[in-house]
Parts: structure tokens; C-alpha cells; sequence
């Protein structure tokens, strides 16, 4: 009888009392690992301090709804397609010339609907052939792109005739391009649609979280029984249709086709991928932050426009920008000081006599 009353029945109460004094401190420490795993810090000051400057030097930018909402749009859209292939460690260097190309067939067709309708499907196509050199060849991503890169380029010359492709309805054409709701056009709230279902699909369909694993580790995605080689797929194929989106918005826009249009949508979407914290080799980064670099850089580039700044001095802001972005990354800055501390232990170090 004593050897039961003397057992200690009400031990759990009190391991359930700490646990519920813990929990504030269980709450923050989940709260700053919350932080620690976003990517969109950088994204978010570089987008402060662009607005700041702009709002200062060029507010114009600001104010003309439209152009700015419509250069974040095209910047956006293309950077969309790109995280999702750089999110798998792979890259795409070929998306301004499917832009370029898409917007040339589909001014070549007499129905704006069929040319709309191949162009896409070309996107598609362009996704497979890039994804096929990549993952069954075996070809670097970047050796691979680069070749339909100018395969790409020089087909839409060639399908052009060097000049540019005038659509065929210009009456539709115009009334794309105008705004639907407010300074909201067609091409803004495409922009808005794939932003969503991308974002979705990334967050929320097992197919795109397995994105993550193939570009975190491909070896291990490959033992966990993730189809590495399906997925690469789908993310170049991703990419190939959204840029070749990007095309047909743009021509329809422009009420023509220019085979010589992206010229600096290569650079910005990539700088957008990247300020927006995507890591180039896989495993990490957001939808989210593909959209804030490309606003950052939408309000950038048409501030300068505006300026009168020269297209060749915009690459060099927009290198900056990116440049910027690469050394202030928490990882670089570590990276940095941990050999800067090694160098100055070694330094610190007594030397042997001679």
C-alpha cells in the first residue's frame, strides 16, 4: 500500500508546466528560425532603397502607373520561369531569345489565335530540348542554354526576315494593351496569375516543394525516390512557356514582333532571380522574392528611361545592383569574414627566426 501512494503519480503535471512556461521562448525561437529561412531580407532593403532614391531623383517613376507596373510585369514574368529552374541548380540562358522567337511566330500566323496557340506550344518545345541536352546528354545547363540561346536568336532573324513581324489583327492587338481595371493592363494581370499559381505550386503541390530537394541535393533526391529527371523537365518546361508568354504580351503590346526584343531581359530577370534571393545553386529561394527583384529592378530601369540615362549605363547600374546584392548575401558576408579571421590568425602567428 505504501509503494503506492509513495509512486509518483503527478509527475507529468509538472514536465506539462514547464512545457507551457517554455512555450513563449519555444514561440521566439521558432519565430527567428522562421526569419532565418526567408530569402527575401535583401529583396526587401534593396527594394526600400531603390523606392527611397527614386522618389527623390525620379518620382515620375512612381507615378506612371502603367509603365512601371508594365516593365515589372515583363521583367517579372521571365524571372518567374527562371527560379524555377535555377531552384533545381540548373539555369536558362535561352529565355529573351524564346521571347524573341515566340513573339516572331505569332505575328507570322494570320490568325492571332493559332500564332498564340504555336507560339506557346514552341515555348513548351524549346523547355523539352533544353531539359533533354541537360539531363539526358548530360550537357551543362549553361553550355546548353547558351547554344539555343543563339539558335533561338538567329531563328527569329531568319523567321522575321531581320525586320519586324507587324500583327496581323492590330485592332486586338491595341486593345490588349490597354488598361482593364484602373492601370491594370492584360500584360499586369497575366503577371498577376502566374505570380499566384507558381507561387502555389512551389508552396503547396508536392511537385514543386520536390524542386527544393533536387537543387538542395541531387544525390540524396535521388535516393528519397523524387523523379529528378521529370522534374528537370517541368521546371525548363515552366520556363519555356512563360517566356514565351513574355513574348506574345510583348508583341501584342507593340502590335509587332521585334526579333531583336529581350535584348535586356536576360540580364534583369536573372538579377531579379537572384535579388530576390534565389540561390544560383539550387535548393533555395522564393517566388516571392523573383517578384520583389523584379519590381526593384522595374522601378530602377524606368527611372532611368525617364532620366535619359542610356541603355549601356543601365546595365552598368543594374550590374551594380546585382553585384550588390551577390556580397551582401548572409552566406558571402560569412564566408568573408570567416577568411578574413583565418587570415589574420595566420598573420598574428610568430614567425620562425631565419
Amino acid at each position: 500500500m505504501s509503494q503506492t501512494t509513495s509512486e509518483p503519480t503527478t509527475e507529468p503535471e509538472p514536465q506539462q508546466g514547464l512545457a507551457l512556461g517554455a512555450a513563449p521562448g519555444d514561440l521566439l525561437q521558432r519565430l527567428r528560425t522562421a526569419v532565418a529561412r526567408r530569402t527575401e531580407g535583401r529583396a526587401v532593403a534593396l527594394l526600400t532603397l531603390v523606392v527611397i532614391t527614386v522618389a527623390i531623383v525620379e518620382p515620375r517613376a512612381l507615378t506612371s502607373y502603367p509603365v512601371t507596373l508594365g516593365r515589372i510585369a515583363l521583367i517579372g514574368l521571365v524571372a518567374l520561369g527562371l527560379t524555377a529552374v535555377i531552384l533545381m541548380g540548373e539555369l536558362d540562358l535561352g529565355v529573351a531569345s524564346t521571347l524573341a522567337v515566340s513573339g516572331v511566330v505569332m505575328a507570322s500566323f494570320e490568325s492571332l489565335t493559332v500564332g498564340i496557340i504555336v507560339a506557346l506550344l514552341g515555348g513548351l518545345l524549346i523547355g523539352v530540348v533544353n531539359a533533354f541536352f541537360v539531363v539526358i546528354v548530360g550537357i551543362n545547363s549553361f553550355i546548353a542554354t547558351l547554344g539555343m540561346l543563339f539558335f533561338l536568336r538567329g531563328a527569329a532573324f531568319v523567321i522575321s526576315g531581320e525586320q519586324p513581324v507587324r500583327v496581323a489583327n492590330a485592332d486586338t492587338a491595341l486593345q490588349f494593351g490597354r488598361p482593364l481595371v484602373g492601370p491594370l493592363t492584360p500584360r499586369i494581370l497575366i503577371f498577376i496569375v502566374v505570380f499566384i499559381a507558381l507561387h502555389v505550386f512551389v508552396t503547396r503541390m508536392r511537385v514543386g516543394r520536390e524542386f527544393y530537394a533536387v537543387g538542395g541535393n541531387r544525390e540524396a533526391a535521388y535516393d528519397a525516390g523524387i523523379p529528378v529527371v521529370r522534374r528537370v523537365f517541368t521546371g525548363f518546361m515552366i520556363s519555356g512557356f512563360v517566356s514565351a508568354l513574355a513574348g506574345v504580351i510583348n508583341a501584342m503590346e507593340r502590335t509587332a514582333a521585334d526579333p531583336t526584343a529581350g535584348g535586356t531581359v536576360l540580364l534583369a530577370s536573372f538579377a531579379a532571380a537572384i535579388i530576390g534571393g534565389v540561390l544560383l545553386n539550387g535548393g533555395r529561394g522564393s517566388i516571392v522574392g523573383a517578384l520583389l527583384g523584379a519590381a526593384t529592378l522595374g522601378i530602377l530601369q524606368v527611372s532611368l528611361t525617364l532620366s535619359g540615362v542610356q541603355v549601356d549605363v543601365q546595365n552598368i547600374i543594374i550590374g551594380s545592383v546585382l553585384l550588390l546584392a551577390v556580397i551582401s548575401d548572409p552566406a558571402s558576408v560569412r564566408r568573408v569574414m570567416a577568411r578574413a579571421s583565418t587570415f589574420l590568425s595566420e598573420r598574428s602567428k610568430p614567425q620562425p627566426a631565419g
